[in-house]
């Protein structure tokens, strides 16, 4: 049954649960948004976790639940991770006292992708278990790593195919039991960190970096550099509560909502009745015409040839084209400032704008863009 989550007891004396919540595993997905917490699936892990369920208050499940209960329990957890492991799914397997994948399971924590941060103690427990550096480069960008490379970096203890990983797994607890390997808790492991000056250093450097290349209104990136530095200076417990008030906060925000409607948008228009299911190939587009070279046009034309597309962009007279182009230039100039743009390729990127007073070359172009109407119309 979807949404669910199964304990099961082998012959070995190993228990199994079982998180199921097609398509992608995430603990925290229902139908009315992607970061509304689904508690079916968490209270029924709780459940075959403690037996036991009551009313709980904000930050439960990455503390008591997740820390005091599944990282502190007195018997291994060893996630065994096959397919999508992303958000809330993967923070689980961080908790847990060793994590076995196969080479093809996909682990990430794309949070920020939604305007949020990891919010069941991933911004702590990742550091500790890769390293600062990776852990930024995973959190910050929403880098996915199939199952080879999170076994090189540290994040899984072990590869297992398919057909063996539930063994695997259960033998892996069996020797943690048996001291035979060792028992882990992720969030108090210090091995992997940076010292302390050079972590500020890092942290800082990505703070720069993402006030670079995000607009200025995305403010989850910084909140979630804070409550990694938490952690280093005051102590990951602490860190779990500013975590926990932080997604809280952010989940409320606009940006999230923008970003949460975008991603539901998109996958809408990816199925689309009597189009999308009728297996049309789509034509290959390579250049593009602007009609009308406002501060609108400008920007979509700047927006194709930073693509790499070519634009022919149509005024009215000499005058507004020559206005449209030094748009153009000044949005470029732009993306150099901010670091997105190389100076050298400043050029070469303004040489596939081409202006035009005429329909000249329109009917060789695959689209045209009229913003004029658009314009008149917004």
């Amino acid at each position: 049954m979807k949404g669910k989550t199964y304990l099961e007891v082998g012959a070995d004396g190993v228990a199994m649960i079982t998180i199921n919540n097609p398509p992608l595993n995430l603990l925290s997905v229902d139908d009315c948004g992607i970061f509304s917490l689904n508690f079916s699936v968490l209270l029924s892990l709780k459940d075959n976790t403690e037996q036991a369920l009551r009313l709980l208050l904000l930050g439960f499940w990455s503390i008591e639940f997740v820390t005091d209960i599944l990282e502190a329990a007195r018997k291994p957890f060893v996630a065994a991770i096959d397919g999508p492991a992303l958000g809330g799914g993967l923070e689980i397997a961080l908790a847990c006292h060793a994590r076995i994948s196969t080479s093809s399971a996909v682990l990430g924590l794309p949070e920020l992708r939604y305007g949020i941060l990891p919010g069941l103690g991933g911004t702590q427990r990742l550091p500790r278990l890769v390293g600062l550096r990776k852990a930024l480069e995973m959190i910050l960008m929403s880098k996915l790593v199939n199952g080879d490379n999170a076994r090189g970096m540290g994040l899984v203890d072990g590869i297992s195919s398919a057909d063996l990983l539930t063994t695997t797994a259960r033998h892996w607890a069996k020797d943690i039991l048996a001291h035979r390997r060792p028992w882990t808790v992720s969030l108090y492991r210090t091995d992997w960190l940076e010292p302390l000056p050079e972590a500020k250093m890092m942290l800082e450097h990505a703070r720069v970096k993402s006030k670079k290349k995000k607009a200025p209104n995305l403010k989850h990136p910084l909140v979630c550099i804070d409550v990694i530095e938490e952690g280093l200076v005051h102590g990951p417990r602490a860190a779990l509560w500013k975590e926990s008030k932080a997604l809280h906060e952010l989940r409320q925000s606009d940006t999230c909502r923008s970003l949460v409607y975008f991603f539901f948008a998109r996958q809408r228009t990816s199925k689309v009745p009597g189009i999308t299911d009728m297996g049309l190939i789509p034509r290959k587009v390579n250049t593009f015409a602007v009609v009308g070279g406002g501060i609108l046009g400008s920007s979509i034309a700047t927006a194709l040839i930073l693509s790499n597309y070519s634009v022919i962009l149509k005024e009215l007279d000499e005058k507004a084209l020559l206005a449209g182009i030094e748009r153009v230039k000044v949005n470029l100039q732009d993306h150099v400032k901010q670091g997105k743009l190389a100076e050298v390729k400043l050029d070469k990127i303004l040489s596939l704008c081409k202006g035009v007073l005429h329909y000249e070359g329109f009917r060789e172009v695959d689209m045209v863009i009229e913003v004029w109407f658009l314009q008149h119309r917004f």
